[in-house]
């Protein structure tokens, strides 16, 4: 896990934990979340904003299976964003929740909201191992989160469903089996409920 000098508070924090933070006037410069958000809420006016900090949460999927995840408060404008994500390799992957409040509402509330959300995306399965490699589940509905794929330098997405990376010819292979049947695509942002 690769660390960076906040510049704010001097401590060593993971790199996914820091926003270069600044201006082209001003100048950029490496802050942990705990030192951006007091910044933004101190720019925003919001004298009473208070960063906290939640320990990792076990949860079992609807299979039993164990999944760590880890927490990160995040200031933006108008509103704060509490996520939620899985770590591999020292970075967030698998599954990623993410819930949006207003900064004046409690955090620990919105750690709840967040969870709550969290159980429910668990307790479903949208695929399933099957005779052929991956498959659709049998309800015919999958949903995930659209990322990054390295291995193809952005020219297809990787697809995280179940809190599984699917590659986006993986998945083809997946709904090929249902040539001739119609589909919908809606594309949703992370902190909706879909």
């Amino acid at each position: 896990m690769r660390k960076i000098k906040c510049e704010g508070c001097g401590r060593r924090t993971p790199s996914f934990e820091t926003v270069n933070y600044g201006s082209m006037d001003m100048g950029y410069k490496q802050l942990c979340r705990r030192c951006f958000n007091t910044e933004a809420a101190t720019a925003a006016g919001l004298d009473d904003f208070e960063h906290v900090d939640f320990e990792p949460v076990r949860l079992t999927d609807g299979v039993g299976k164990p999944h760590e995840f880890h927490f990160r408060t995040f200031m933006f404008g108008v509103g704060v964003a509490l996520d939620a994500f899985e770590l591999r390799d020292g970075n967030p992957a698998g599954y990623q929740f993410q819930v949006i409040a207003e900064p004046e509402e409690d955090l620990l509330a919105l750690l709840g909201r967040l969870i709550e959300k969290m159980r429910r995306a668990l307790a479903v399965k949208y695929i399933d191992d099957g005779e052929y490699g991956l498959q659709i589940a049998e309800a015919k509905v999958v949903r995930g989160l659209i990322d990054w794929d390295a291995a193809q330098d952005g020219r297809a997405p990787l697809l995280v469903i179940d809190g599984r990376e699917v590659s986006w010819e993986e998945f083809g292979r997946m709904i090929a089996g249902f040539e001739g049947f119609q589909f919908k695509l809606e594309i949703h942002d992370k902190s909706e409920e879909i």
